[in-house]
């Protein structure tokens, strides 16, 4: 008798386990307004994405570095981040170890902090992405399919992105990819529409995938800008939403109502942001950073539902969390112990430095909204920065900002 109740208590204890164990996903759904406006809903209450992209490389390592394992650390960004009122994390892959994914997703989650997961779809691949190949894109879309089935049930999960920048390969200038079907078009705008078709279908198969063992979280399509956006149109409809990149300073523009007649789809601006760096005058300028900003958010708070009935917007994600000391030139490992101070790319619209030599004033290392400084023992910490605290009150309190502006 004592063996069969043993027995019985023991069956007990490991469903109980196994039960308060078990992953439950959140539902994540995107409504529309009678307004033709959009709305993130999460476990039936509206959401607005407040995010960061999350890439801790700290100095002396790159993209390689497994910042997986470390999940203290992660564990005090989070609190971090829940602290200033973020309540997302944008991550651009998951860790070839997916368990070491479900760990750092959960970790987040304890903090009441969300993970967008992302995926290249083969962008990054050794020697290029050949889009065009019916084997290379099953290669891709199987790859992104077991990233889906193993992440979907963490209750962490958000929703996911399909590509970054992609789109810029089409004109050859960025990560270019050889296609017999576009080469063979001698126009130059003609062959950019062709790989766009291709790209688009592809994202648009892929989304179809997702959605056939994941009905639960919502698909983006990643695109920097709008370019292009006209042809995703027509071949990735099945996509739920636009995850935007946009560096345009510290306004918007008129990008949300231009979506409304392109394609129409609920828009969440999956990276934007400002370096800290004035390039002119030669030193950190924390004040610009945390300015532009707050502009970009107010703008992202006026296009939601909660501001106008017709609102389209579902959130912003900055570029980024910490600084990265790797990126002016990552193949130059012994550049990763300084924090460069050179601009790799120009743009005007951060008009505050863009009279510097050659007008490269976008320094890539130093849009963290935290930075790294040396404690005592000569162990880097990060330290926030002014944009985080200015970001902090307006999350606190947006209507009083809203007001002053």
């Amino acid at each position: 008798m004592r063996k069969l109740l043993f027995l019985a208590a023991f069956a007990f204890c490991i469903l109980h386990f196994a039960f308060c164990n078990d992953a439950r996903a959140v539902k994540v759904e995107i409504k529309s307004t009678p307004e033709k406006g959009y709305k993130l809903i999460v476990d039936g209450q509206p959401f607005l994405v407040k995010g960061v992209v999350y890439h801790p490389v700290p100095p002396g390592s790159d993209y390689n570095y497994d910042f997986w394992q470390d999940l203290d650390a992660i564990d005090k960004d989070a609190k971090l981040l829940k602290e200033a009122g973020f309540n997302v994390v944008r991550l651009y892959v998951p860790s070839p170890d997916l368990e070491k994914t479900k760990k750092v997703i959960r970790q987040f989650y304890k903090n009441g902090i969300y993970t967008v997961m992302g995926h290249w779809v083969g962008f990054w691949n050794y020697p290029c992405p050949f889009y065009g190949d019916e084997k290379f894109r099953e290669e891709v879309k199987k790859e992104v399919l077991e990233m889906v089935e193993a992440l979907k049930d963490e209750e962490g999960l958000l929703m996911w992105i399909l590509g970054n920048e992609n789109n810029y390969s089409f004109s050859g200038k960025v990560n270019p990819w050889p296609c017999p079907q576009a080469d063979a078009i001698e126009d130059p705008s003609q062959k950019i529409c062709k790989k766009a078709e291709i790209y688009y279908s592809l994202m648009n198969d892929i989304s179809k995938g997702i959605k056939e063992i994941d009905q639960g979280h919502p698909v983006a399509l990643g695109n920097g800008e709008l370019i292009t956006l006209d042809i995703a149109a027509k071949y990735a409809k099945d996509v739920d939403l636009l995850a935007l990149i946009f560096y345009r300073g510290k306004r918007f523009g008129n990008i949300f109502n231009s979506v409304k007649s392109i394609f129409d789809k609920p828009v969440l601006i999956a990276e934007m942001g400002c370096d800290a760096y004035d390039a002119y005058r030669n030193k950190e300028d924390q004040d610009i950073q945390a300015e532009f900003l707050l502009f970009q958010w107010l703008d992202i708070y006026k296009n939601t539902f909660e501001r106008i009935p017709e609102g389209n917007c579902l959130g912003g994600i900055i570029f980024e969390w910490n600084d990265e000391w790797w990126k002016y030139n990552p193949s130059d490992s012994c550049r990763w112990v300084y924090h460069d101070t050179l601009g790799g790319w120009s743009n005007g619209s951060y008009y505050f430095d863009i009279k510097v030599s050659r007008n490269l004033n976008m320094n890539e290392e130093w849009f963290g909204i935290t930075a790294f400084s040396k404690d005592e023992e000569g162990t880097f910490l990060k330290k926030p920065r002014k944009a985080y605290y200015v970001l902090r009150d307006f999350f606190a309190s947006p209507q009083k900002f809203l007001e002053d502006e």
